[in-house]
């Protein structure tokens, strides 16, 4: 196939794009509203950034069913906060349940059975059985459409980090064996990270000044 993404379905480029971007990573973005009330969704549309300063970004679509910003959006632009929990396998199954379009009065954590953690730094609780938390204060958010299929890229700044000691080594190195963490794929489909291989990255040609 040879056609230029205007001349698809958006949904058409979607399923070719979570097809063949893979495996992605999940971030599990909770926030609260105006009033303190919480919000919890899976967003594989997630990543890092950079290291220094450390940033992040999840990228909230629009609802297809009323064509309006999810409740997480509302919420990073009523208060400027959020944080992102990493999903393990032991938790895939509650990440699922916080993954559907609730009304903005729902309570995931209470939907998905999960206890809450309070941040140290921000408002928005933490998933207390994730082993890592990045708390974060936005300071981007971009915008690229207002219909569906579209969305918006919301960068935050890490300013607070919690990770579990059982999945730390070296003093900061993560250990996959223990984290067991999940990707995200086309579909239904989710990955392990069972399989790993190792190449050694060639030296920098770059010479200092």
């Amino acid at each position: 196939m040879e056609i230029a993404p205007e001349d698809l379905p958006w949904q058409s480029v979607y399923k070719i794009l979570i097809g063949s971007v893979v495996p992605r990573p999940i971030g599990w973005i909770s926030t609260v509203n105006s009033a303190g009330r919480p919000n919890l969704a899976p967003f594989s549309f997630f990543n890092a950034v950079c290291a220094n300063p450390p940033h992040v970004l999840f990228c909230p679509s629009v609802r297809i069913e009323d064509c309006q910003p999810k409740d997480s959006l509302h919420n990073v632009r009523a208060t400027g906060e959020f944080v992102v929990n990493i999903v393990t396998e032991e938790l895939a199954e509650a990440m699922n349940l916080t993954s559907t379009d609730l009304p903005a009065d729902v309570n995931e954590f209470e939907i998905a059975g999960l206890a809450v953690s309070p941040s140290s730094a921000v408002r928005p609780p933490r998933v207390a059985a994730s082993p890592i938390h990045y708390e974060c204060k936005v300071v981007h958010i971009l915008e690229l459409g207002d219909q569906p299929g579209a969305g918006k890229v919301v960068v935050g700044r890490i300013v607070h980090l919690h990770v579990d000691d059982s999945v730390l080594f070296g003093g900061d190195k993560i250990d996959l064996a223990k984290l067991k963490p999940v990707g995200r794929l086309g579909g239904n489909g989710y990955c392990r990270v069972t399989d790993l291989f190792k190449m050694v990255r060639p030296p920098s040609q770059i010479k200092a000044e």
